[in-house]
């Protein structure tokens, strides 16, 4: 039987969506808020907690998972320094999505913010 399938596609092959998010979780490591689309923004959420909470106990196995999802090596340092030690009390819900305004006429797609709480 099929069933709906639950993630966004962004209409990218799926190499295309994990560069995607992989991207945007770099921007959002590095830079702290980012802005996107508000799907793109939502998608990202999951992803960049599951980092954090990687981060919050700092061993080299989790720097590895990290790494591995990252890619990048200066994110993960930043991540692992200043943002997980961070969240070590917190139980979860280390990001927040904010909605802005549309695009102009022709693009009219959800804008959102996504930064650390």
């Amino acid at each position: 039987m099929a069933y709906t399938k639950k993630a966004r596609v962004f209409g990218r092959p799926a190499n295309q969506r994990r560069a995607l998010m992989r991207s945007l979780a770099r921007s959002l490591v590095l830079n702290e808020r980012i802005s996107t689309t508000e799907a793109k923004a939502k998608e990202l959420r999951p992803f960049v907690e599951r980092l954090v909470t990687y981060s919050k106990n700092n061993t080299l196995a989790s720097r590895r998972l990290a790494m591995a999802r990252l890619q990048d090596a200066e994110a993960v340092k930043k991540l692992f320094d200043s943002i997980g030690p961070r969240y070590t009390s917190r139980a979860g819900g280390y990001t927040r999505v904010v909605k802005r305004a549309k695009r102009g006429a022709n693009d009219a797609r959800k804008l959102a913010y996504i930064a650390f709480v």
